[in-house]
């Protein structure tokens, strides 16, 4: 059974309303009101240990679409693990301006220090994607945040950061992932910059991280917090996570993964440098450094990157020519792209593989930006708009969504017969949801056609208007 804590009459924030609260140790409690006087709502999440006596340290989680509970659900038990308290914003979302994010952000933080005890110099935020590009700018706004836990996403504006008012950036990513490459050169600018971060990488076939990989980072906000002097240094913990650090850095070496054993070994130098004796350390890193099997790791990753620039490259400049002419007759092109991605997937070789995964990312996060651009001018351009569509049906077949989309906009412009045609491409792929198609935009003529029904009857049955043999 849950332990439940009452918090009677809390203040939320410096108004001068009052609430009472209940809230559970080990569950997440949602639509915790900001403020009586605005709509504004987040989820908490605290440690079955949660004590109330004592100061906690809190990671604001951020996600664009506003899903507080989705947010923290996914660091639940990273957190509980850690002993860290959890809390994200219903509200902030990706068509508010940076500015009114801030503010939402700014009152989430407010209302929580007022609801829990939240121990000094030991409040971060983190995110996912984009979440985590909008958590890795709020330090610079709010001096109060003293780490960032950025998963797939570097920093989202590395021109702000101020070196006097320094925060540590933690990045966790999966090689697979697009923005690995990214989160690389970022991290060689903030070394620059002698900005504290450290980088996480790891393998898998799921690109977000595992449980572990998300408390290994919570591990390193407390272990920095010794160091600072934030929090009572603890030897036994210090040891202890040294040993787990180090163990998996062998695991790495053992498994013929030697540059993820590199970068771990780099981080392990930053968080424990003030902390323990390192010596013994370095020259294992040294000798790891001048071996066959990381210099022959090392070549051939970096010449996998070579390869993936220059695509990328080709990418960019014929989706751009494409968008610009108009050209439907290059979806062919992009379809044998995609065949070519397909094959590397099944290469022996990993670096391959996942030079195949990153660049499939980056093709649809180009593709999607364009669709953002596009879709804000004042004019849309609904042909440009269209064909991105039809490129994303290609590149991302999976996703119903650019399907959707081109069938929408073709029987807009009346080119049903594009519209039947994606139609199809819809239905073969295993969509079923018949009530959306039969409401869809721009599509009250089009769906009423014996064409529209015989394709719902053939994959779906039960079309929704009579078909008429003529």
């Amino acid at each position: 059974m849950k332990k439940i804590l009452f918090f009677a009459l809390v203040l939320i924030s410096t108004t001068n309303f009052s609430q009472e609260l209940r809230l559970l140790r080990g569950a997440i409690t949602e639509n915790v009101v900001v403020n009586d006087s605005l709509k504004e709502t987040f989820s908490l999440y605290l440690p079955t240990t949660f004590d109330v006596q004592k100061p906690w340290p809190i990671i604001f989680v951020f996600d664009l679409k506003g899903r507080g509970k989705a947010s923290v659900s996914m660091m639940v038990n990273a957190a509980e693990k850690e002993g860290y308290i959890l809390a994200s914003s219903d509200n902030v979302n990706d068509s508010l301006s940076i500015s009114e994010n801030v503010l939402i952000a700014n009152r989430m933080l407010n209302a929580s220090i007022n609801v829990v005890p939240v121990a000094k110099d030991r409040t971060y935020t983190a995110g996912f994607g984009s979440g985590a590009m909008f958590a890795s700018i709020l330090p610079t706004f709010i001096k109060e945040i003293k780490g960032v836990v950025s998963i797939g996403a570097s920093v989202g504006n590395i021109q702000i950061l101020n070196s006097k008012q320094t925060f540590q950036f933690i990045g966790i990513v999966n090689r697979s992932d697009y923005s690995f490459r990214d989160m690389l050169d970022t991290q060689q600018i903030l070394n620059k910059m002698k900005f504290p971060n450290e980088l996480l990488v790891f393998d898998d076939d799921q690109i977000l991280p595992d449980i572990n990989t998300i408390a290994s980072a919570f591990r390193m906000l407390t272990l920095t917090s010794m160091a600072k002097g934030d929090v009572q240094r603890n030897d036994s913990l210090i040891a202890d996570s040294y040993q787990q650090f180090m163990t998996k850095a062998n695991i790495f070496v053992s498994s013929e993964k030697p540059i993820l054993a590199n970068y771990l070994l780099s981080d392990i130098q930053k968080v424990f440098n003030p902390l323990v004796e390192l010596d013994s350390l370095k020259i294992s890193q040294k000798s790891l450094r001048r071996s066959n099997s990381y210099k022959k790791a090392n070549r051939s990753q970096n010449s996998y990157f070579l390869k993936e620039s220059f695509l990328k490259e080709d990418y960019s400049y014929y989706l751009e020519e494409d968008i610009i002419t108009y050209n439907y007759a290059n979806l062919g092109w992009w379809n044998y792209q995609m065949e070519d991605l397909a094959k590397l997937d099944k290469s022996a070789v990993l670096y391959e593989r996942q030079m195949s995964s990153r660049l499939r990312g980056y093709i649809n996060a180009l593709i999607s930006d364009n669709i953002d651009f596009i879709s804000a001018d004042k004019e849309v351009d609904l042909e440009a708009l269209n064909l991105l569509y039809m490129i994303k049906t290609i590149t991302d077949p999976s996703d119903y969504a650019p399907y959707l989309k081109v069938i929408s906009t073709s029987a807009k412009m009346e080119d049903y017969g594009t519209a039947l045609f994606y139609l199809e491409e819809l239905l073969k792929n295993g969509y079923t949801n018949k009530s959306e198609l039969y409401e869809l935009e721009n599509t009250a003529i089009f769906r009423i056609t014996p064409e529209f029904n015989m394709l719902v009857e053939k994959y779906l049955k039960d079309a929704r208007y009579d078909i008429i043999e003529q």
